[in-house]
């Protein structure tokens, strides 16, 4: 995805989606959380966020220790494995 792709494309779908379920706020007071991919910091994507009034919260770093799916992915994983012994053929 390029930068172009998503300013044009996808933020207007985002901001359609947001006026069609909050028509009372609009884009007003909604926060976002992007990844650190290229097209969510470059900078025409945080000047068009910041002109449709939507507030990016910051992203940390990758890191496997600070994924934001471990968190609920992992102890699901735990309980459904177990007391299971894995075998190598």
């Amino acid at each position: 995805m390029t930068v172009t792709y998503y300013v044009q494309n996808m933020l207007s779908r985002v901001k359609s989606a947001i006026n069609e379920q909050r028509p009372k706020f609009s884009t007003s007071r909604t926060l976002l959380l992007h990844d650190n991919s290229g097209p969510h910091k470059a900078r025409a994507t945080t000047q068009s966020l910041r002109e449709l009034g939507i507030q990016v919260l910051p992203h940390p770093t990758y890191s496997p220790d600070l994924a934001p799916c471990d968190f609920w992915l992992f102890p699901i994983l735990n309980d459904r494995l177990a007391g299971r012994i894995f075998y190598r053929i």
